[in-house]
């Protein structure tokens, strides 16, 4: 598994006459772990789409490697790029351990089987999200948070350069949240990956790009972008933003019933 770069250039998309997404720019530099945040509805998803070739742009390009993603042969784009979504729509009749099996499919010829160095990977995967114990379950009677873990397990044995994830940490308890995040943090690949808790992606991720409705509305650092003037202008909440003595990282405490602050006039959010 290597690092890629991710560039997102001028990206329009479109559902019918409706834009989801309108003129949005983003640079994942290999390595790196990029955070997606906004309310719902603001485009993050939509983009994720883009880059794992399911919804074509309107305008603009996605390049992985300086390569138009879209112009990538399937196969490539497979050893390249795995996703894991937030509705993945899998009601699979195999077991644990063949699920994450699939993700060894793009490095195979048709009808080959797994080597050792497959089996290997595959136990790693599994073992990386804690679904270890679950090798032999049915994976359509899992819980919600299991089969979670499972589908990242399966694009971690993928080993691809460039990880796309939708709410990665839907369904999970605290513990595998923190588990998931620092192995995503941990892996020689660059991450993109779409959260709804600020506090989580202050720590994790390198970088942030916030949406609102469909346009990058902040970028850069957690420390750089988290605000509470952001926290007002496109959450519509009060908060503090202040840095964690221990963790080092900016952390986001939301005021319910309290008055929101006054965008200041002129005000222009950090940029990477």
């Amino acid at each position: 598994m290597t690092a890629t770069e991710l560039v997102i250039a001028g990206v329009t998309l479109t559902a019918g006459a409706h834009r989801l997404v309108e003129d949005v720019s983003l640079t994942a530099r290999p390595g790196e772990v990029i955070g997606l945040v906004g309310p719902n509805g603001s485009g993050k998803s939509s983009l994720l789409r883009a880059v794992y070739r399911v919804l074509r742009p309107r305008t603009g390009q996605v390049s992985v490697d300086g390569t138009d993603a879209w112009t990538l042969p399937v196969r490539q784009l497979a050893r390249t790029v795995a996703a894991v979504v937030q509705e993945s729509g899998a009601d699979f009749d195999l077991s644990v351990h063949e699920v994450v099996a699939m993700g060894r499919t793009p490095h195979k010829r048709l009808l080959d089987g797994d080597t050792a160095d497959d089996a290997a990977l595959i136990e790693t995967a599994l073992a990386s999200v804690d679904a270890t114990a679950l090798a032999n379950r049915p994976f359509d009677r899992l819980s919600g948070g299991e089969r979670q873990r499972v589908l990242i397990a399966r694009a971690l044995a993928q080993q691809p350069s460039l990880l796309i994830l939708d709410e990665p940490t839907n369904h999970l308890d605290i513990r595998h949240q923190l588990e998931i995040l620092g192995t995503l943090r941990r892996l020689p690949a660059t991450v993109l990956v779409a959260l709804h808790d600020l506090n989580l992606a202050a720590y994790y991720c390198d970088r942030l790009y916030v949406l609102r409705d469909g346009k990058v509305t902040a970028s850069g650092t957690p420390s750089k972008v988290l605000t509470p003037q952001l926290l007002s202008e496109v959450y519509g909440v009060t908060g503090e933003v202040t840095i964690h003595p221990r963790t080092g990282a900016p952390q986001v405490t939301f005021l319910p019933g309290e008055p929101r602050p006054p965008a200041p006039s002129g005000a222009k959010h950090s940029s990477s």
